[in-house]
C-alpha cells in the first residue's frame, strides 16, 4: 500500500501537471486569438489599395477594433470578479470567428469597420478572464504565468503578417475566411479550460473560500490609485509607440526604402518576434528581481534605440527593431503583475483595465498617427514617436512592493 507521503507527492505532481497544461492551453489559445486579430493590420496594404483608403481610414479601422476591446474589457473584468463565468472564454472566441468571416466578405468601408468591431468584442471577453485563469494556475509564480500567457499572444501577433504574406496576399481578401478555422480550434481548447476552471470554482465554494480571491493590498487607497495612474501613463507611452510600428511599419519601409509589400511583412515579423521574446522574459525576471526594476529597465532602456531608428538605413532599421521589441515588450507582463499585487482581490478588473487601456491606446495611437501621417509624412511620425519612451521616468514614483512568497 502506498504511504501517505507518496500519495501526497503524487497528488502534487498531478496538480502541477494539470496547471501546467492549463497554462499551455491558455498560451496556445492566446496565440490563435492574436494571430487572427493581427491579420487586420497585416492586410492593411491590401485593403488600402483595393478600396482606395486614406491613412486616416486605416487608423479608424484599428481604432474601431481597439476601442471595442478597450471599453468592454474593464467591464468584463469587473463582472467576472463578482461572478466568474468559466465558459465565457469559448463564447468570446465566437465573436472573433464571426468577425473574420465578415472581414473576408466585406466590400465597403463600413462593413470592414463592423467586422473589426466584432473582433474587438471577442478580444474584450477573452483577455481579462484568461489572465485571471493564468494567475490561478500559476502556482505562485505570477510573473512567469503572466509572461507565458502573453507570449502566446505575441507569437500569434507575429504569425499574422506571415499568414498575410503567404495566404491573404496571394489569394486575396476572401482567403481570410480560411484563417478563421483557427477560431474553431481555440473554442475547443477554451471549452476544456472552462471545465477545469469550473471545477476549481466549485472546489473554492466547497471550501467556503472563492477560488479567485487573492487577498488585499497593504497600501493606502490614495497610494494605490496614484500607482495605478502612473502605470496607465506608462502603458500609454508604450502602446502609442507600438502603434507606430504595428500599424505603419510596413508603410514606412515601403515609402522610405521602396521594399515590396511581401518583404515589409517579413520585416514586421522580425519586430513582432522580438516582442514575443521580450514578453516571455519580463515576467520571470520580475519574479526574481522585482517588477518595478523590470519596468524601469524596459521603458527607459529602449530610449537610445527609438531615438536612432528614424535616421537608420534599411539594414539598421530592421536590426534596431529587435532590441526595441525585446526591451519594450518586457514591460507589460511586469506592469500587469505589479498592478495585480496592488489590487490582489481584483485581478479580473486589473487585467481588463490594463489590457483594455493598452488596446485603447493602440487604437487611439493608430488613429492619431494616421491623421499625422496624412498631414505630414510617415517618416515624420517616427521622429515624433521616438521621444515617447522618455515618459518612463515616472516609474520613479511607483512604490516598492515586497515580494510575495510563492
Amino acid at each position: 500500500m502506498a504511504s501517505a507521503e507518496t500519495v501526497g507527492v503524487d497528488g502534487r505532481r498531478l496538480a502541477e501537471g494539470t496547471t501546467a497544461a492549463v497554462l499551455v492551453a491558455l498560451s496556445v489559445s492566446h496565440m490563435l486569438n492574436d494571430a487572427m486579430q493581427s491579420l487586420m493590420p497585416a492586410v492593411y496594404p491590401l485593403l488600402k489599395d483595393k478600396y482606395a483608403l486614406t491613412f486616416t481610414q486605416v487608423g479608424l479601422i484599428t481604432f474601431t477594433f481597439q476601442a471595442t476591446a478597450s471599453l468592454l474589457q474593464p467591464v468584463v473584468g469587473l463582472s467576472t470578479d463578482r461572478r466568474p463565468r468559466p465558459f465565457s472564454l469559448a463564447f468570446g472566441m465566437v465573436f472573433t470567428f464571426v468577425g473574420l468571416l465578415m472581414l473576408a466578405g466585406a466590400n465597403r468601408f463600413g462593413a470592414i469597420l463592423l467586422a473589426s468591431g466584432l473582433v474587438g468584442v471577442g478580444s474584450s471577453v477573452f483577455h481579462p478572464e484568461a489572465s485571471r485563469v493564468a494567475r490561478l494556475a500559476s502556482g505562485g509564480r505570477h510573473g512567469f504565468a503572466q509572461s507565458f500567457f502573453q507570449v502566446g499572444g505575441n507569437a500569434g501577433t507575429a504569425l499574422g503578417p506571415l499568414l498575410a504574406a503567404y495566404i491573404v496576399m496571394p489569394f486575396g481578401q476572401g482567403s481570410i475566411a480560411w484563417c478563421s478555422a483557427a477560431a474553431l480550434t481555440a473554442i475547443a481548447i477554451l471549452y476544456a479550460v472552462g471545465r477545469w476552471y469550473g471545477r476549481r470554482l466549485a472546489d473554492g465554494r466547497a471550501a467556503r473560500k472563492p477560488a479567485h480571491a487573492f487577498g488585499h493590498s497593504t497600501l493606502s487607497r490614495a497610494r494605490v490609485t496614484s500607482a495605478i495612474a502612473i502605470l496607465l501613463v506608462l502603458v500609454f507611452s508604450k502602446y502609442f509607440y507600438m502603434a507606430s510600428l504595428g500599424s505603419y511599419y510596413t508603410f514606412y519601409l515601403m515609402e522610405k526604402f521602396g521594399v515590396s509589400v511581401q518583404a515589409s511583412q517579413l520585416y514586421l515579423f522580425v519586430f513582432l518576434g522580438a516582442v514575443a521574446a521580450g514578453t516571455l522574459a519580463g515576467g520571470p525576471i520580475g519574479d526574481r528581481i522585482g517588477f518595478k526594476a523590470v519596468i524601469w529597465a524596459s521603458i527607459l532602456g529602449v530610449v537610445p534605440f527609438t531615438l536612432i531608428l528614424p535616421y537608420a538605413n534599411l539594414f539598421w532599421t530592421v536590426v534596431l527593431t529587435v532590441p526595441i521589441g525585446v526591451v519594450l515588450a518586457s514591460a507589460f507582463s511586469a506592469i500587469i503583475v505589479y498592478a495585480q499585487e496592488l489590487l490582489p482581490s481584483r485581478v479580473g478588473l486589473v487585467a481588463g483595465l490594463f489590457f483594455g487601456f493598452a488596446f485603447g491606446m493602440g487604437g487611439l495611437g493608430a488613429a492619431v498617427l494616421g491623421v499625422l501621417a496624412d498631414r505630414t509624412s510617415i517618416e515624420y511620425v517616427y521622429h515624433v514617436c521616438s521621444f515617447l519612451p522618455l515618459i518612463g521616468v515616472l516609474t520613479a514614483f511607483l512604490p516598492d512592493l515586497k515580494a510575495r512568497p510563492a
